[in-house]
């Protein structure tokens, strides 16, 4: 089997939002639209930052799809328009998506969105890779850990443009990658366990 993921440091990352400018380019995200966040943690002071002068520290936590191995969007998906692919990522086929948003209520991360409108573009054309699907209006869309990319053997875009090297990419199932044995080595984490999801991205200090 194969599980592919992400495993994010985030004492490297240091919020520049390259991540989230790659995703959308090459990915074709519609104007108005991310498919790739980064947020800070729990900040107390209207700058973002924790903590008092001059002991100020930010911490940036990037955020998409968790590519769950208990995936509550396919859970509630009507249609069968979300499914898990036999590399373990959670892709959707827009053909059979019919723009009920049961996928964005369900998902605890908050990490599709919908396109409300004839999606925008702001260059007038498709700019993202050629075998990108062009998303209409009405469905759900998000992270597909780039497939198009991933499938020909490549990274995805977030993990080729990180300036700090904070992500890497791997197959979760072969206990020999380098993502596997960061998490082993690392104690990582992932977000919100308690929702029984079982995130297959990673994050750790």
């Amino acid at each position: 089997m194969t599980k592919l993921a992400i495993a994010i440091n985030l004492e490297r990352c240091t919020g520049c939002n390259t991540c989230t400018m790659a995703c959308k380019m090459q990915n074709n995200v519609p104007d108005g639209m991310l498919w790739n966040r980064v947020i800070l943690e729990g900040c107390d002071s209207e700058f973002g930052a924790q903590g008092e002068y001059p002991n100020l520290t930010k911490r940036f936590i990037p955020v998409a799809c968790q590519h769950c191995e208990n995936p509550a969007c396919m859970k509630v998906c009507p249609t069968g328009a979300t499914f898990k692919d036999d590399k373990g990522r959670v892709e959707i086929d827009y053909d059979k998506c019919i723009g009920c948003r049961m996928c964005m209520a369900a998902c605890p991360y908050n990490a599709r969105v919908f396109n409300w409108n004839e999606p925008v573009r702001s260059t007038g054309f498709n700019y993202g890779h050629k075998d990108v699907p062009v998303r209409p209006k009405g469905v759900a869309e998000k992270c597909t850990l780039c497939k198009e990319r991933t499938d020909a053997g490549d990274v995805p875009m977030c993990v080729r443009c990180c300036l700090s090297e904070a992500r890497v990419y791997g197959d979760l199932d072969d206990p020999n990658s380098e993502i596997s044995q960061l998490i082993a080595s690392k104690n990582a984490y992932v977000l919100l366990p308690e929702k029984g999801t079982k995130p297959q991205v990673h994050y750790f200090n």
